[in-house]
């Protein structure tokens, strides 16, 4: 599907690592050199043609992502640098501020690092208690499990929508009624669901949402922060300088600027911000829908396949994402990795920054094949055909 649109695929790689990040089209690289080579200037700073142009173009992409995921406004909508610092900027610029001594804030034992690091550093701070929601004997979180979990003391969720290692798709509808029933804030981390699945914030009545551009054909450095007006008008900024400030004297005296200026100091990745907003309307025209489709076709494919090698062990075989988790008898996941990079296959081994993950299925690393659309059938046959080789023991030693 639409493979003629990445030139890397020419090359004759097999990329299969699209849960680190994804392949890039051609029509990113010709929109941020158009920015570049015509219009390069600073958003939001000048009063000339070429800034209010890429000023126009910055704000574009941004009501671009409100339609995206349907939020009510564009100002609900803040850039970052990417899911990392989206997370940082509600954990430590909402929650440091609503939260107090004994709250429970309820993770899981398969949340990246990203989704655990900011809650645990809060912890420590305001003397939280982090409470794990249990997992299913398949790893996968049910809702029944999320509502054991809580209690009177609970105030927030943090929970990714699609984990990024065993891959399952959380009730996030389901969760967010039953957390905002009982007055409980949910902070969704949408870095491995934005990209695959057509996400309506009003319809799931999500609080906070999270996701990066990289991840879903844009570029590095580009993530969004999105939140519920009602929310937004109460976070304060973690990080100050221009742009985010209306005026300030000598001394001290500061007024900051509303939503989503607040959240932007600095100057943005503009070239980045308008190229997003490019893949954008490329990925919509191809339709989320068909995407994740396709992408449970390839899964179902990949799964059978799999499963004709014995010495393959699959973690994951059931969830409904493109993500497969594995494991193959007698090799180190980092040397299946490499090995299969002899054949241009790109995978992702180790612990996928979810270390505490290894408690709950007592396996440390994996060897991680995440799927998207421009992958295809043939590619997984290659796949199979590698792993299948009966020289494989000998190839890796």
């Amino acid at each position: 599907m639409h493979r003629d649109d990445f030139n890397i695929l020419k090359s004759g790689i097999i990329y299969f690592d699209n849960g680190a990040t994804t392949l890039k089209p051609k029509l990113l690289g010709e929109a941020i050199s158009d920015y570049y080579d015509n219009y390069s200037s600073n958003a939001h700073r000048g009063d000339y043609a070429l800034s209010i142009k890429a000023s126009q173009k910055y704000e574009e992409t941004r009501c671009l992502v409100k339609d995206l995921i349907n939020a009510k406004k564009c100002k609900e909508i803040a850039f970052t640098s990417g899911t990392t610092d989206s997370i940082n900027k509600i954990v430590f610029g909402y929650f440091a501020n609503v939260l107090r001594e004994g709250d429970e804030v309820l993770l899981t034992m398969s949340e990246h690092a990203s989704n655990l690091l900011p809650w645990f550093e809060l912890a420590d701070k305001l003397k939280l208690k982090i409470k794990y929601i249990e997992l299913d004997e398949n790893h996968e979180v049910l809702l029944e499990n999320v509502e054991r979990a809580i209690t009177d003391k609970t105030k927030v969720i943090s929970i990714a929508h699609i984990s990024n290692v065993v891959g399952d798709v959380r009730p996030i509808k389901e969760i967010n009624k039953l957390a905002h029933e009982k007055g409980i804030l949910v902070l969704v981390d949408g870095a491995q669901s934005v990209p695959h699945l057509k996400i309506d914030v009003q319809e799931l009545d999500i609080d906070f949402l999270t996701f990066s551009a990289h991840k879903m054909c844009g570029p590095t450095g580009v993530g969004v922060l999105y939140g519920k007006e009602e929310l937004l008008n109460d976070i304060k900024p973690i990080i100050f300088g221009g742009g985010m400030n209306a005026d300030f004297n000598h001394d001290g005296d500061k007024i900051y600027k509303t939503m989503p200026d607040r959240l932007e100091a600095g100057t943005p990745n503009v070239a980045g911000v308008i190229g997003f907003g490019y893949i954008i309307k490329y990925l919509m025209d191809i339709g989320f829908d068909n995407i994740h489709r396709y992408e449970l076709e390839l899964k179902d494919y990949l799964v059978k396949r799999l499963k004709e090698i014995k010495e393959v062990t699959i973690y994951n075989g059931h969830s409904k994402s493109g993500i497969v988790t594995i494991n193959y008898d007698g090799i180190f996941p980092q040397d299946l990795s490499i090995y299969l990079d002899k054949y241009n296959i790109c995978t992702r081994a180790g612990n996928h920054c979810a270390k505490i993950l290894k408690e709950e299925i007592h396996i440390k690393n994996t060897c991680r094949i995440s799927l998207y659309f421009y992958n295809n059938k043939a590619e997984i046959d290659k796949l199979i055909d590698v792993l299948k080789n009966p020289n494989i023991m000998e190839e890796i030693i």
